[in-house]
């Protein structure tokens, strides 16, 4: 063997000794708004995702997996701190100049998924949408980001005005969302004029690039395909076929999603991290069918309710060599369950923490046969439900009503909840009802 031949040889074999006593770095991808049934891997077959399948196909996909709320905002506080954000009042979605209230935003007495991998000398970035709190006390580079590329409110135009190389179309109430709502690079304002998606990628990458001879946790929270509708002509071409003008530019959006899901995965795949990361994708909520086109088919109701297509959403985990690939795994699981999932695979205890999730990572990686079940619950507003098993209650009022009474389904059969059994099992229906009641003791009241 030649002298650089065996250089390369060692070189290898230490990167690979390095790789394989490091702890692994972690990526989040949230979609926004996203229908449980808008994916290839969910039975979509209009629009091509082949870049999110992939993670389906390489490691997991759940059929019952929920966010803890129907809307943006507490979803994410929900998510980022693996506890039911009713447990300390982040219940109501932060919209508009309500962004801006002082005391609005993910409470300071809460300890974020970033934080804690922070403490444990990961490196940690945000790429994308934060809304959880609007004001310089709630900014992510105090939530435990090490770096942050986005922006702090709901929602943002995807080009800047005048809104050109691309289509546009914007309801007629759509909300000026840029409005104090500046793209940040840490807490220096940027001007970006590529397409936001594209952007995002992008900056995701990089974030990569510049990590990775350390772990690193990155979260890249897309804000597509949230309205407002924009994407550009490439990615409009693509879908010449579909005549609905409003589908082709929800089919063009998701495109360019999973352009930027493919981006991130080629560069781990670049890197050689691939191996040696856990990757896992979802949306913050159920599609908002009258807005965007987004389905959430074959589930009932949408953004913003507590029927399952408000909360039942797409969720996939890949970590190529610890997780078996093309599982489909049927038990229900949460997005309170990741930042527990997290901590097992870097080996952090949880400690002091009170997570109301569990760790997936036995049941991915084949050490467990089934999760344990547990009751599942929700609160947004006057609307209420709780989910154990198969058997789900659930008080969703309907528009302009105040108040409905709970309904209870048997998800195993009725997966859309048509038929509703209250009055079939008086007995089930009391026990589910009790326990719903004893939650929801335990949760406080709307801080703001």
């Amino acid at each position: 063997m030649n002298r650089r031949a065996f250089l390369s040889a060692v070189s290898g074999l230490t990167a690979g000794v390095a790789q394989s006593t490091r702890p692994p770095n972690i990526v989040l991808i949230l979609a926004d708004d996203l229908g449980y049934g808008e994916l290839g891997c969910q039975g979509n077959g209009e629009i091509p995702t082949p870049n999110i399948d992939s993670i389906a196909i390489n490691g997991a996909r759940f059929t019952n997996g929920y966010v803890s709320a129907p809307v943006c905002c507490p979803s994410r506080a929900g998510l980022i701190t693996g506890r039911y954000q009713t447990r300390f009042g982040h219940e109501r979605n932060l919209i508009g100049k309500a962004n801006l209230i002082p005391d609005a935003g993910l409470p300071l007495t809460e300890v974020t998924i970033a934080s804690r991998l922070r403490q444990a000398g990961y490196r940690t970035g945000l790429v994308g949408k934060w809304h959880l709190g609007g004001t310089s006390r709630f900014h992510p580079r105090v939530r435990g980001f090490d770096e942050f590329y986005g922006f702090l409110h709901e929602g943002h135009f995807y080009y800047p005005p005048p809104f050109r190389g691309g289509l546009t179309r914007l309801r007629t109430n759509e909300p000026p969302y840029d409005e104090d709502n500046p793209i940040l690079r840490d807490n220096v304002e940027v001007k970006e004029s590529s397409y936001l998606t594209d952007a995002f990628a992008r900056e995701a990458a990089s974030f990569l690039e510049r990590n990775k001879a350390q772990p690193f946790f990155l979260y890249l929270a897309l804000n597509a395909i949230h309205s407002p509708m924009q994407a550009p002509v490439p990615y409009l071409k693509k879908f010449e076929y579909i005549r609905d003008e409003h589908r082709r530019l929800f089919a063009a959006m998701t495109a360019a999603m999973d352009e930027a899901v493919g981006a991130v995965l080629t560069k781990l795949r670049d890197l050689g991290l691939e191996g040696n990361t856990l990757v896992v994708f979802l949306s913050d909520n159920g599609g908002p069918t009258a807005e965007l086109t987004s389905g959430n088919g074959p589930l009932r109701g949408g953004k913003g309710q507590l029927y399952e297509g408000g909360i039942r959403i797409p969720f996939l985990a890949q970590w190529k060599g610890r997780i078996a690939a093309g599982q489909t795994i049927d038990d229900p699981v949460i997005s309170l369950d990741l930042f527990p999932t997290f901590l097992e695979a870097a080996s952090i205890p949880a400690g002091r923490f009170r997570l109301d999730g569990l760790s997936l990572l036995p049941r991915l990686t084949g050490k467990q046969k089934s999760i344990p079940e547990r009751a599942l619950f929700w609160r947004y507003g006057p609307n209420i439900s709780l989910r154990r098993g198969d058997w789900k209650i659930v008080r969703q009022a309907s528009p302009g009503q105040k108040q409905s009474t709970l309904e209870m389904f048997y998800l195993k059969e009725d997966t859309g909840e048509m038929r509703n059994r209250a009055g079939d099992d008086a007995g089930r229906f009391r026990a589910l009802q009790n326990e719903l009641e004893e939650i929801n003791r335990q949760m406080i009241p709307p801080l703001w």
